[in-house]
């Protein structure tokens, strides 16, 4: 199965928003006969409805199975598809009630009596506002599910944002790759008893950094292992008498993450297939 487009899922609820938003015009806008006039149209927007809430459903399962839950701020778009699922069930109920107090038309059971033309204008005038309040309640329900489409959407944008913003800043804060000199002290000094300390020469103090194995670290190495916060020295203790060097959270995930770029292969000379001179002679 191929990875979610998160960008293609985000659009795809905007096209269900703006068809959210078509229906609820259409059921603002409908106008119809009680009977099988009112059968045939508000049943068409019944089916609509069920179909856009199919497909919501859709988009919710598939954002719920897909690594977009492991994204900051996912939570609370699932629950809003979770939530915008309930509220077009909902529109489709309110549709059903209306057909459910739309009067059809029918012969009565042998031996009653057959409803007459006033009968008939009763039962529309009582019919008419009942089924115009379930029609008001279900547009309701479709702006809710429209509106809350286009949240959703915004959200998965927002979120998808922040993620590369995110990655792109780990990426310009990641430790700067090592030179081979580098790892090789960072590695030495990682085992611990690392000590900077300060020898006596000719009368002048040289500042050396010596390895837990008795192999030196030039100072140049060593600053500038210092300088990408690698290693810290323990400044409360004399140059004198050593300071203990520990290698730091950032010089241990460097060790982790780099490796000193191998050595050029030395080219072999090439063998000359030539006579020598001495062969040469000799002829």
């Amino acid at each position: 199965m191929s990875p979610l487009n998160l960008t293609e899922q985000a659009q795809e609820l905007r096209n269900l928003a703006h068809e959210f938003e078509a229906l609820h015009d259409r059921v603002r806008g409908v106008s119809y006969t009680p009977g099988t006039d009112a059968l045939r149209q508000i049943g068409l927007l019944l089916l609509t409805t069920q179909d856009l809430t199919a497909t919501l459903l859709v988009r919710l399962g598939a954002l719920a199975n897909s690594p977009y839950t492991r994204t900051p701020g996912s939570h609370a778009s699932l629950e809003c598809l979770s939530s915008l699922v309930l509220a077009s069930t909902l529109a489709g109920n309110d549709l059903a009630r209306a057909l459910h107090a739309n009067p059809l038309e029918g012969a009565p059971f042998p031996g009653y009596r057959a409803e007459n033309a006033s009968d008939r204008v009763a039962r529309h005038a009582t019919a008419i506002p009942r089924m115009n309040g379930h029609l008001n309640d279900e547009a309701h329900q479709l702006d809710l599910s429209a509106t809350g489409c286009h949240y959703v959407a915004t959200g998965i944008t927002s979120d998808l944002a922040d993620t590369h913003d995110q990655a792109k800043s780990e990426r310009q804060t990641a430790a700067p790759a090592l030179s081979p000199a580098q790892y090789d002290a960072l590695k030495a000094l990682s085992a611990g008893e690392g000590k900077l300390y300060e020898s006596p020469r000719r009368g002048l103090g040289v500042t050396r950094v010596i390895t837990h194995d008795g192999n030196r670290v030039s100072i140049a190495t060593f600053r500038a292992l210092v300088k990408g916060r690698f290693v810290t020295a323990d400044t409360s203790t004399s140059l004198w008498h050593g300071q203990k060097i520990t290698v730091t959270g950032d010089g241990q995930r460097a060790l982790a993450q780099h490796r000193p770029a191998a050595a050029p292969a030395a080219v072999a000379a090439p063998v000359s297939t030539a006579p020598s001179l001495a062969q040469k002679a000799r002829r």
